[in-house]
C-alpha cells in the first residue's frame, strides 16, 4: 500500500525467531540442490520433456520446449521441485541464462535469491536486460 498524507507507509515486517529459522531452513533446502556450476546444466533445448512425478505432481507433466510458455513453466517447475540430481538433466545452462530475466519474476523470492547469490551471472543478465 502506498503512503499518503493521510495514510503512512506500512512499517517493514520483522520476522520472529521461529519465522526467521523457518526461512533459513527453506533457503538451505534450495541451496543444497544447487549445482556446483551452471556448466553442469546440460538438459534439452528442444523437443518434448516429460517430468517425473516427484517434480510434476500437479498440472502439466509434459512440456514442449518450442512453446515459450511451456518452456518457462518447465524451468519454473524444475527450479522449485527438482532435486540436485534433476537439475543437470532438465535444465540447460544457455537456456536458463536466456530465460532468467523473465523467469526470475515467476519463481519465488527464495529460489530467485538463492540462485542469484550462487550464480552472479544470472543477476547480471537481469541488469543487462533492464
Amino acid at each position: 500500500m502506498a503512503s499518503s498524507p493521510h495514510r503512512p507507509a506500512p512499517a517493514p515486517r520483522t520476522l520472529s525467531g521461529a519465522d526467521a529459522e523457518d526461512l533459513a531452513l527453506y533457503r538451505e533446502k534450495f541451496r543444497g540442490r544447487l549445482p556446483e556450476s551452471l556448466d553442469e546444466l546440460h538438459g534439452p533445448t528442444q523437443g518434448v520433456v516429460e517430468l517425473p512425478l516427484h517434480m510434476a505432481w500437479s498440472g502439466l507433466t509434459t512440456y514442449d520446449l518450442s512453446k515459450p510458455r511451456q518452456r518457462m513453466g518447465l524451468y519454473r517447475t524444475v527450479l522449485h521441485e527438482g532435486l540436485r540430481k534433476d537439475l543437470p538433466c532438465y535444465l540447460n545452462r544457455d537456456l536458463l541464462l536466456d530465460l532468467w530475466p523473465v523467469l526470475r519474476s515467476l519463481v519465488g523470492r527464495t529460489v530467485r535469491t538463492v540462485w542469484e547469490d550462487a550464480f552472479p551471472q544470472l543477476a547480471s543478465r537481469t541488469r543487462a536486460a533492464a
